[in-house]
C-alpha cells in the first residue's frame, strides 16, 4: 500500500483507506470525489471533511440547504475507518486513486473516470491489450457458446477479456477466458467489474466465479467494500468497461440491454465497438443486431477480434466448429450418441453426423401445417416447459442437445416440446427442432 499518513483521530493508515473513506461518504459521486481528490492527498482532505471545511454539495435540484441528510462532517466523525482498513487488508482489497501509480492508465483521461477504484487480484492486468465481451444475462446456447470460445482463444493470445460478472454472455466469457489453454501466464486474463462492492458477489451464484476471476486477473469496482448492488450502479459500471478497454464485442443483446449502454459509452470514447451477428428473428440479438445495422462492423471469432487490433501473429487457427460453452450443471455435459441425422440438403447425401451443435449448413425450410401456426401462446410459458423453451435454439437443435441442456428426462422433454409445437412455439424437422419468430422473448 502507499505510505502511511496520520489523520486527525491519531491513526497511522495508507493513504488508500483515506481515499476509499472518502468514496464512502453518502452522495459521493465519481465527479465530485475526482475533482476532491485533485485537492491533494486523501489523508489531507480527509482531515478537511471532519473539520467541516469540506461540506457535502446540495442535492440536485435543491434550494441550496443541507435539510435532514446527513453531512460529511457527521459521517466522517463517525466513520470507523481502523476497521474498515483492517478488513480490507484481510480480504486482499486494494484501493487506487488517480494520484496512485496503481491507477489504470486508460482512466486518466477518461471524460468520466472512477474517483477510486477498489479491487482484488492483480490490477496490472489492465495494462495489457484488452477486450471486453458483453451481452445479455438471458443469452441463447448458441451465443454462450460464442462468448465462451472468444473468451479462451482471446486470453490464450494474451489479450485480457473484461466483462461485467453477470449470468450469461459474461459469465460465458469470464469462463472462456480462465479455461485458455496455453495463456501466457498459465491461465487466461480476465479482469471483472462489478456494480457492488468486490467482497459482494452478485448474483450470489457466480460466487465461485468471482474467486476464479480474482485469482486470474482481478474484480474491481467503484462501489465501496461491503455494499451490494443498486440499479443505477450497473450503467456506471458499464461506462468502465467501456474505459478500461481497447474494443468492446456485443455477442447478443435485448433492446433494452445494459451491453447497449457499454456500447455507447465506448463510442462516446473512440472504442471500438464489434457485434456477433444474432438469428435475426431472436428477440435476445435483437439490440445487437440493430447495433450491428447502425455501423459497428461485425466479428466471427476471436480472430477477428485479433485482427481489428493488429495481433496477426497471435491469430488463433480457426476450427470448423465451436466447441460447446458450459452449461449450469457440469456433471450433465456428454456425447449424444442418439443424435439424429440432420435433414439432407437438396439433391445430395446427407452429411455425417457431428457432435457440434451447429445446425446443418442448408437445411431445407421445414414443413409447417397450419395446426403449428395456431394458436400463439399469450405469454411465456414457465417452469419445465419455460425451460425447455429455452433450451431450444433459434437455429435446428437435436433432441439430444434439448435434453442435456433442459436437464430434464428424454420422455419428458418430448412430450413438452410436442406440446409447445402444437402452439405455434417450435418447429420439427426429421429430428431437429427450431424455436419459431412467434416463439415469445422476454426484454431484458
Amino acid at each position: 500500500m502507499t505510505a502511511s499518513a496520520t489523520g486527525s483521530g491519531g491513526w497511522r493508515l495508507a493513504q488508500g483507506a483515506y481515499a476509499g473513506a472518502l468514496a464512502a461518504l453518502p452522495g459521493m459521486g465519481p465527479a465530485t470525489l475526482c475533482a476532491l481528490l485533485e485537492r491533494g492527498a486523501p489523508a489531507d482532505i480527509w482531515d478537511s471533511v471532519r473539520r467541516g471545511e469540506i461540506v457535502r454539495p446540495p442535492a440536485r435540484g435543491s434550494s441550496g440547504g443541507a435539510g435532514p441528510r446527513l453531512s460529511w462532517a457527521a459521517a466522517a466523525a463517525g466513520a470507523p475507518l481502523e476497521r474498515w482498513w483492517d478488513a480490507w487488508q484481510r480480504r486482499g482489497i486494494g484501493v487506487t486513486w488517480p494520484a496512485d501509480p496503481r491507477y489504470p492508465r486508460r482512466l486518466l483521461s477518461d471524460p468520466e473516470p472512477p474517483g477510486v477504484l477498489f479491487w482484488r487480484g492483480d490490477l496490472g492486468r489492465l495494462e495489457s491489450r484488452c477486450v471486453a465481451v458483453v451481452g445479455t444475462r438471458r443469452c441463447s446456447p448458441d451465443g454462450r457458446a460464442s462468448a465462451y470460445d472468444l473468451g479462451r482463444d482471446l486470453a490464450g493470445a494474451g489479450v485480457c477479456v473484461v466483462s461485467g460478472l453477470a449470468l450469461g454472455i459474461d459469465g460465458a466469457a469470464h469462463l472462456g477466458a480462465l479455461d485458455a489453454p496455453g495463456a501466457p501466464s498459465g491461465t487466461g486474463s480476465t479482469v471483472g467489474v462489478a456494480a457492488s462492492g468486490v467482497d459482494v458477489a452478485y448474483p450470489a451464484r457466480h460466487a465461485a466465479l468471482w474467486e476464479r476471476v480474482a485469482a486470474a486477473g482481478a474484480v474491481v469496482s467503484e462501489t465501496p467494500p461491503g455494499r451490494p448492488a443498486q440499479a443505477w450502479r450497473f450503467p456506471a459500471r458499464n461506462r468502465v468497461i467501456a474505459g478500461l478497454v481497447d474494443m468492446v464485442v456485443v455477442v447478443e443483446s435485448h433492446v433494452t440491454g445494459g451491453s447497449l449502454i457499454t456500447a455507447d459509452k465506448a463510442i462516446d470514447r473512440g472504442v471500438e465497438v464489434r457485434v456477433v451477428p444474432g438469428p435475426v428473428h431472436a428477440p435476445f440479438a435483437a439490440g445487437s443486431n440493430q447495433l450491428l445495422y447502425d455501423g459497428p462492423g461485425p466479428v466471427r471469432d476471436a480472430a477477428d477480434v485479433l485482427d481489428a487490433l493488429g495481433l496477426v501473429d497471435h491469430r488463433p487457427r480457426r476450427s470448423g466448429r465451436r466447441r460447446p460453452a458450459p452449461v449450469a450443471r457440469p456433471e450433465q455435459l456428454r456425447l449424444d450418441p442418439a443424435r439424429p441425422a440432420p435433414p439432407p440438403s437438396a439433391g445430395g447425401p446427407a452429411p455425417p453426423q457431428s457432435c457440434s451443435d451447429d445446425p446443418p449448413s442448408s437445411p431445407p425450410p421445414p414443413s409447417v401445417g397450419p395446426e403449428l401456426r395456431s394458436p400463439r401462446p399469450l405469454g411465456r410459458p414457465d417452469g419445465p416447459h419455460g425451460e425447455v423453451l429455452e433450451a431450444v435454439g433459434w437455429r435446428p437443435t437435436s433432441l439430444g442437445r434439448i435434453v442435456e441442456r433442459a436437464g430434464r428426462p428424454v420422455g419428458s422433454v418430448g412430450r413438452i416440446l410436442e406440446e409447445l409445437a402444437a402452439q405455434g412455439l417450435f418447429t420439427e424437422d426429421r429430428g431437429w427442432w427450431q424455436r419459431t419468430a412467434g416463439g415469445g422473448g422476454r426484454r431484458e
